[in-house]
Formats: C-alpha cells, structure tokens, sequence
C-alpha cells in the first residue's frame, strides 16, 4: 500500500519545538523515571504512571504502552520519593494512600497504607511490582484500578508528526488475568502488548481499564507483580526476582568493562560510577558487540556521530566500546546511491530507524546517511583506536571500508569549488542542515539570515583533516607509501584552504561555515572550538580562539555557549544557538588545551561536575546558556535527552585532558603531559588499564601547586615519571 511521504518538518530535530503545541505539553520539563534494555525504553512520571505525552514503553521506536496509572479507591496515590537504582536497572516508588471512602462505613484515612512500585525492563517486556503494606487497624479490601492504553504510535508521532494514514487497531483480548491489544500497520506488521496481571482481574470501560481487589490483613504486607509484553505470560515472585538478578548481572558486565577510575572525592567517584552507568544503560549488545545509543528517549537507537563521539571520549579506558561501533558503522556503510536516505558510495550511517513510519520511507531514517561530519569522525575513531590498542588485525577488517570512507571525503571535496567537504540534503524529506548543529536555524550570517546550500562547516574541516593525516600514517605502518603521501597532500591542501576562506582577521576567529557562495557565515561558535581539537589550525590563530572561548561571551559559568553573546541569533534557550552542549564543552576544552591553556579542561570538568547535580548526578543532553548566578543551579532544557550517551562520556574525555594522558600502544607508551586535577581532587587511580595486554596502574597526585605522576605494572616498582616505556 501506498502512502504519501510528508515533507520532513525541521523543527522535529529539536524535541522542544517539535512538542511545544501537544496536547499534554504541561507535562514538559517536569523529572521523569527512564529505563532501557536493548531496543526497548521506558519513560515515566516520578510517581511510576505513564499518561501520554513522550511517556510510555517503547519497543523498536514504537510505543506499546502509552497510558498505565494506578489508583487506589479511585483516586491518585500521595507521591512520598522515588528514585532510579544506582546501575539503572530499576526504578522505585513509594506511595501512599489519599484519604478515600472504602464503602460508607470505612473511611480510610490518609497515610494508612504504604505503596512501592519496583520496575524494570528486560527482554521485551516491563516488570512491575507492587507491595501494599497495611499500616492501619483493620483488615481492608483494597481495591486498586489502572487506567491503560496501547496507542502503538512510531516515535516520529509521539515526536509530533503527522500522519495521512495508519494502520488499524485489532480486537481487544480479555482473560482472566489478562487483557491484550494488538494494532496491524500500514507495513503489514502486527505488533501486540498483553497487560498480565499476577491475581484475578476485571478488565472494563472497553478494554481501557483493570480492576482488581488486594487483600491485607492488617500490619501485614500483599505483593502484586504484574508484566507487559509482545505475549501472556504467568507473573509472580519467581519469573520476577530471576528477570531482575539476570539485568543486574547483564548491567555489572557492561559496567566493569575497561579500567577502574577513583579519585579522592567520594561525590566525584559518584559521580563518576553513575556517568559511567548512564553509557552502560545507552549500550546495547549488538551482533558487532556494544553500541552506545544515543539517549533517552528521543533518540534511544544507533546514531554514528553520537556513537562515534561516545567511543572517542571513552577509549582511553575502554577501546571495547570503540571497537563494537567501528565494527557497527562498517557494516552499515552505504556502497550506492539514494537521494531519499541521502546515501552515496563510502558514506557512514546517521541514523537507523525500526518502526513503521521508517519501514513505508514516510520518514527517511530507516537507514539514513545525511551526516556530513559522521564519515571523517568514523576514520578518525579507527585511528584512534589503532593508537590505542595496536590492533591490526581489527583494522585489517575495517581496512576495505576505511578506503571507501576516504574514497567519500575525496569525492565530496572534488565537487567543492574550493576543495572542501560540504552538503546539501539531496531530498526535502531529509535534514537540511548535517553538523551535529543541524536544526534548521543552526548556520546563519551575521545579519542572522540563513546559509544556503551546499554548506561547508568549519569542524568538518578538521574532521576530514584529522581522517587524512590518520589514514596516512596508518598507511605508512601498512607500507603502502603512495598511498599515504597522497593523503598527506591532500591534509596539507585542505590546512591551507580552511586557513585561507574561514579565518575572520576581524575578529581573530574563524567562521562556522562557507554557504553555498562562498561567504563567510561571519559567526563567532563553538564549531571554531572542534577546529582546535583537531589541530589543523596554526599556532598563532589557535591561541586567538582559544584565549576567546575563555571570555563571557562564550563561558556561561557551567560550560560553553555553543553561539556567542551578542551573535544575531544568540538565545540562550535556543536548542544549538546559545545553549550549553557538554560534550562540546567537552571537545572544546580539548581543542583550548592543545593550543593555550593546559587547565581549561580540569575547570569544564568541575562545572560539569557541579552541574550534573542538579540533575540528579546525571549529565543531561543540554542546558540553557544563561550565566552561572551565586547559589543557583543550570537552567534546564525541558525536553532534554538523559541519560545522553555522549554527555555521559563527556566527563571521561575532559578528564582524560586534564590528566594529560596520552597512550600509543605502537610504541607501547604512556605519555603524560602537563597534567593538573580538577578542584578538589587530590588524588586520581586509574587502574587495570590494558595497553597491548600488559596491565598498568596510574597514579596522580596533587603536591603542593604540581601534580606527580607515578606508573607502574603489578609486581614492578612504582616508577615516578611523565613519559613510561612497557619493555
């Protein structure tokens, strides 16, 4: 069957435009309760329902649950606290009763009884138990109602897309202990949720609520469990407790991959353990090995750029993470044409989409390719890790595929009047703009008009600088010297070309983009700081922008601005125009190190670090850029992404620069270099750190106003130096 393709509506790339005008919109910005296993999430209010809105439980971007809420007497339970486990494996809410008339002789005061909701997901279904606990001086007849929905909607209409068509709901199924919905699509695919309830149940107002009564004697405790999922099942006490020791045991494994990192600050450890569990969380287990989605919820499945940033930011201590999205992105490279799912020879995923919407192309994201940053950063990321790592046989295999990434680059700086890497979406259904910046009102002049296509980007510039320079020397260790003197060449060419059209002497920084007639988009932004991190620029002009991202027009007190103040499109609410992005404050900071200040990491990492919590130790997608006030907190996106992968993984990389730590496995060398530690922290242990398969423990100390770095492998003395060579 066929149906009409909309044209893709830009502002769904910010979730907040893309949901202001819902229905249920004052639920924005209120904290919710997030859980993810595989290609299945759940987002909830902290009370444990599910009303709508972006909540629900999710499965291969389709949201199967979309209304769950418990009442007790008909009427809402009192929140007292709830809170997600430190591994995220599961939530916990505690409730009680609102004061209701049982019958009219049994008045049953407020307080009375004490409600705690655990829930977890695991293999495709939700787990949900209920413990009533009976604190009055009667026995009582409980009786408990859910209001429930299954709306199987694609992600992209939660998100606020419209539809000319859908597909068709199927019967209800009742049972005994169990009600079950099912919705055939418009791609001929039927998915199903069945509600299964652990006791008898009543299931009315056509299928949209259950009913049930729980017995407790008084002082004495009732446990409900109940599951939902694509089948029945039988819930209970047993199915519950092994499901959930089982996604303990799954989330310590995914935990404890790589080195162990502890410092002298207790909260900072903390806040180190739950980063570190928000990126375990956002890893799924792939046939390739580990994936980092993106976040939560919007963009819970594979991204190449956010996996790719994730896995750089990261690899220092776990090159594993690295190794599962190189070996990802190979097998999903594009080797022909599509100008629907912007897809050319060589070219690296974007996205990847499951749902109905993306199965009929009524979006382009089943598998889409309009990135233009996401092919230069996965070469990049392989040279890295060759770096780290020395394995060659890995990048053997990735070999073929590294050539055809490159092969891209070459191709799309042909067709560049100036030799540049640049894009246009081939088709009005894709993204108009494809930096990691790519709303639609991201790349503007100074006078705030919008840049048209093709768009050069100034970072996609260093991107492709740093795929050059890194497959060169990777092909020079693989003999193949013509090979890597052309790339040398053609690194040095682009150098010039970005020195020559993107420097503003004006304002001794460069431009965030060329437009499509070479102008200059004269804007002062972070995208300047990525050029940095890739160290194309020359020293004299890195200082210049390094010593401005230090000024207030861009430092907000808790990280960089990604425009700045006084910039026309400036809005320190804006989505990528003023807000505070972590990872860029992350990449940044990297960039400001190499060039002028060794200790602009380790003060983004305290900011960062404060920050996070105000958000319940997390670090969040985004925040807005107002300035840090005395005694307040970051104000908040609303409809931010958390956990976001490549946030999370933003205090590991801005912690490898404040360390100064450089590891060349080639070499079989640890480097430190003008390491500092953050506010503070005395005292960092990196330990367990596999470099070619010896085991090797770092130390730093703070001494008076110097940091001392001791090496040393179990069994061997501790060896005081900067620069340690494993024999």
């Amino acid at each position: 069957m066929d149906t009409p393709i909309p044209t893709f509506d830009e502002h769904m790339v910010d979730p907040l435009r893309a949901m202001a005008d819902h229905e249920d919109a004052p639920n924005l910005g209120i904290r919710q309760l997030s859980l993810k296993d595989a290609d299945c999430f759940l987002l909830a209010g902290t009370n444990g329902d599910i009303e709508g809105f972006a909540d629900g439980f999710f499965h291969d971007d389709t949201r199967l649950l979309s209304c769950f809420v418990l009442r007790i007497g008909g009427r809402r339970p009192v929140l007292l606290g709830s809170a997600v486990s430190g591994d995220h494996v599961y939530f916990e809410v505690n409730l009680t009763n609102a004061s209701v008339m049982l019958d009219a002789s049994a008045p049953l005061a407020q307080g009375s009884i004490h409600v705690n909701r655990t829930r977890f997901v695991r293999s495709g279904r939700m787990f949900e138990r209920i413990a009533i606990t009976n604190y009055g001086l009667t026995p009582l007849e409980l009786p408990l109602d859910f209001q429930i929905a299954a709306d199987f909607r694609d992600i992209f209409e939660v998100r606020g897309m419209n539809r000319a068509a859908r597909g068709r709901m199927l019967p209800i199924e009742t049972g005994p202990d169990h009600v079950g919905f099912a919705y055939e699509g418009l791609d001929r695919q039927t998915r199903s949720l069945h509600l299964s309830v652990s006791q008898p149940i009543t299931v009315a107002a056509e299928g949209r609520e259950i009913r049930l009564v729980v017995q407790v004697p008084r002082g004495a405790r009732r446990v409900l469990y109940l599951e939902a999922g694509a089948d029945r099942t039988e819930p209970g006490r047993s199915r519950h407790r092994k499901n959930l020791a089982a996604a303990h045991r799954a989330m310590k494994t995914k935990r404890q991959r790589g080195a162990t990192i502890q410092t002298s600050g207790p909260l900072f450890n903390d806040w180190l353990s739950r980063t570190r569990a928000d990126i375990a969380l956002l890893s799924s287990e792939l046939d390739t090995g580990p994936y980092p989605f993106a976040g939560i919820p919007w963009f819970s499945t594979a991204f190449g750029r956010d996996g790719i940033i994730t896995a750089l930011a990261t690899l220092w201590f776990d090159p594993d993470l690295a190794r599962g999205v190189l070996r990802f992105l190979a097998g999903t490279q594009a080797h022909g044409y599509d100008e629907f799912s912007d897809a050319a020879p060589g070219k690296i995923l974007h996205e990847i989409r499951g749902g109905e919407m993306a199965q009929l192309r009524e979006v382009p994201f089943g598998r889409y390719y309009g990135g233009v940053d996401t092919t230069p950063l996965f070469v990049h990321l392989a040279v890295e890790y060759a770096q780290r790592t020395a394995d060659d046989a890995f990048i053997d295999t990735l070999w073929p595929a590294l050539r055809d990434a490159v092969s891209w680059i070459e191709t799309t700086r042909a067709q560049d009047a100036h030799g540049l890497v640049s894009y246009a979406r081939a088709h009005n259904t894709g993204l108009q703009n494809q930096g990691w910046k790519d709303s639609a009102d991201a790349v503007f002049h100074a006078d705030g008009s919008l840049a048209q296509g093709p768009i050069s980007l100034v970072e996609v510039q260093g991107y492709a600088y740093l795929a050059l320079t890194g497959m060169a020397e990777m092909a020079t260790r693989r003999g193949d010297e013509d090979y890597s003197a052309t790339l040398r060449i053609s690194a040095d060419r682009l150098r010039q070309t970005v020195e020559d059209r993107f420097w503003m002497p004006e304002q001794d920084f460069y431009a965030i983009a060329l437009d499509g007639t070479s102008k200059q988009c004269a804007v002062r932004t972070t995208n300047a700081g990525h050029l940095l991190y890739s160290g194309l620029p020359s020293a004299e002009r890195g200082q210049a922008v390094a010593a401005a991202f230090l000024k207030p027009d861009f430092l907000s007190g808790w990280g960089l601005r990604t425009v700045a103040i006084g910039e026309a499109r400036f809005n320190p609410l804006s989505y990528h125009n003023g807000s505070v992005w972590p990872h860029d404050t992350a990449i940044c900071s990297a960039g400001i190190d190499k060039y002028a200040q060794p200790e602009a990491a380790a003060r983004a990492l305290a900011r960062l670090f404060e920050a996070s919590f105000h958000f319940d130790k997390s670090v969040p997608e985004l925040f807005c850029g107002f300035a840090r006030v005395a005694g307040e907190g970051p104000v908040g996106y609303p409809v931010a992404c958390m956990p976001q992968a490549w946030a999370a993984a933003s205090a590991f990389l801005l912690l490898k620069t404040t360390l100064g730590l450089q590891i060349d496995a080639y070499a079989r060398e640890i480097r430190v270099v003008a390491p500092s530690l953050p506010a503070g922290i005395d005292h960092v242990s990196v330990t367990n750190l596999d470099i070619g398969g010896a085991k090797v423990c770092i130390e730093f100390h703070r001494r008076d106003d110097q940091v001392a770095c001791a090496i040393n492998r179990p069994g061997c003395a501790s060896i005081p130096t900067l620069v340690h060579h494993l024999e």
